[in-house]
């Protein structure tokens, strides 16, 4: 076969998987909007509410409903201070309502520091629950989407979408190059490692426990995580990147598993 033979099939072959690339992207981009208005009903700011403090509510990052609707999935590092229990904290969910959001008391049921993953209970009533789907089938250069709150209620409480790929999906905890990076949270982390998806969108601090979810059916397939992984996997940069973790779903599903939710 000819030199220009071979390149005109070479040609018909970049013009077919460029049309292929686009038209998945179209569809995924003709489907976010439809599932963004079923999932945000779904996100909530997690936070405490004290009737004496003003504000009243103070948020410390974001959660999403699951199941039947009375559980909030979020990091455990969200929900870890030390509540104020003589001036009656409580741990509380904020629902989006722009500048006027819902408080909802919950109370924390199940932590996993291991995994950065904690469930809390709704006290009264329920919300819409999201569906967890399968992170065994994510695969590397995958797009997916995630909302929260990156800068929690200070211009009101509006969900924040933003979408990336799955840029690496790796282990959570690298050998150090120097010991004298080590400490016993990485000993421990380097002892039993698991994966994690990295992803090439930009989150923030109050991103954390907010969903990573398929685009086309909102299965949600991670948890963002902006501040544990990153001082695992990053220790050993003296200047940390701004890249983005998340947490795979299996291990809110195993937490759920092991308390009998």
């Amino acid at each position: 076969m000819r030199n220009w033979q071979l390149w005109e099939l070479a040609k018909i072959f970049l013009v077919g998987f460029f049309c292929c690339f686009s038209l998945a992207n179209n569809s995924q981009a003709e489907a976010l909007p439809e599932t963004l208005r079923k999932i945000k009903p779904s996100i909530v700011g997690v936070g405490t509410f004290m009737p004496s403090r003003s504000p009243r509510g103070v948020f410390l990052g974001t959660g999403f409903v699951i199941g039947k609707g009375r559980l909030v999935v979020t990091n455990a590092h969200v929900v870890t201070k030390l509540l104020n229990y003589e001036k009656r904290e409580q741990w509380a969910i904020f629902i989006a309502n722009g500048n006027n959001p819902k408080a909802a008391i919950v109370e924390r049921i199940a932590l996993d520091e291991e995994h950065d993953i904690a469930i809390l209970k709704l006290k009264e009533g329920v919300l819409p629950g999201l569906i967890l789907g399968e992170a065994s089938s994510v695969r590397e250069g995958e797009l997916f989407a995630f909302t929260g709150y990156p800068i929690g209620m200070v211009l009101g409480l509006y969900p924040v979408t933003h979408r990336g790929i799955i840029s690496a999906i790796s282990p959570i905890a690298i050998p150090m190059v120097n010991s004298s990076k080590l400490n016993n949270k990485l000993i421990r982390q380097l002892q039993r490692p698991y994966n994690v998806f990295q992803l090439d969108a930009t989150a923030y601090p109050g991103n954390s426990g907010s969903p990573l979810y398929n685009i086309e059916t909102g299965e949600v397939i991670g948890v963002i995580n902006k501040v544990f992984v990153k001082e695992s996997k990053e220790n050993v940069l003296s200047n940390p990147s701004g890249i983005t973790y998340a947490i795979p779903i299996e291990h809110v599903k195993n937490l759920l598993s092991n308390k009998g939710l």
